[in-house]
Formats: C-alpha cells, sequence, structure tokens
C-alpha cells in the first residue's frame, strides 16, 4: 500500500517519521528497518517545481516499493529544521539527500539505488 498524504493530512500509523527521542534529536524514520525506504518527504514552498517534485516522489516511490510515505511539507518551520536552504529537497528517512534541484523520478530512483536504500 501506498501512503500519499500532504501537509495536514493524518500520519500513518505505519512510520513514526515525526517521533523524536527524549534528547529532542529527531529519530530515525523507522528504526527497525534503516536501509529500506519508509518515507520520502519533499520540502517546498508550493511553487511549481516543488508540486513537479511531489509528483515525481510518488511516482518513484509507486516504483520502488508499494509501503513508502511520501509527504509534501510546505510548513517553514518543519523546512528549516531540516537544514535544507534551497528548494525542493527530498528528504529520505529524515536525511536530506537534494536540494535546489527538481528531480525525474527516474533521477531519484537512480539518486536511492546508489545511496543504497
Amino acid at each position: 500500500m501506498l501512503f500519499l498524504k500532504k501537509k495536514g493530512e493524518a500520519k500513518s500509523p505505519a512510520c513514526t517519521c515525526s517521533a523524536k527521542e527524549s534528547t529532542g534529536i529527531k529519530a530515525t524514520c523507522c528504526p527497525e528497518a534503516e536501509q529500506e525506504i519508509r518515507c520520502i518527504k519533499v520540502l517546498g514552498m508550493g511553487c511549481k517545481s516543488c508540486h513537479q517534485q511531489y509528483e515525481n516522489a510518488k511516482e518513484a516511490a509507486k516504483n520502488i516499493a508499494s509501503t513508502i510515505e511520501v509527504e509534501y511539507i510546505t510548513d517553514l518551520e518543519k523546512v528549516m529544521s531540516y537544514g535544507a536552504i534551497s528548494m525542493p529537497a527530498i528528504v529520505v528517512n529524515e536525511q536530506v539527500v537534494s536540494m535546489g534541484k527538481v528531480l525525474s523520478s527516474s533521477e531519484l530512483e537512480k539518486l536511492l539505488n546508489k545511496l543504497g536504500f
């Protein structure tokens, strides 16, 4: 099952992306499966490029696995918490993997394979 959501929608119970450890440091997306992609977040400001990156991320997620959650985040405070300085940015399992470029779905798939996800 592919979990797709936009800002403001309820989070899937299968993913703990927003979970925080008692130290306040962001926990990994799904600690029980560190090398598997559990969530992809597209960070953006709502522009055309960011929307296109979100669509491309959904397509890549569909091609990679059926259990990947794709989220589009436009909340400036949340975007800044990742340290992304250029939009759109892509976060995989709470790790920023791309900033400032719209990747096609195939480019994103290649990047994820290259990174070992």
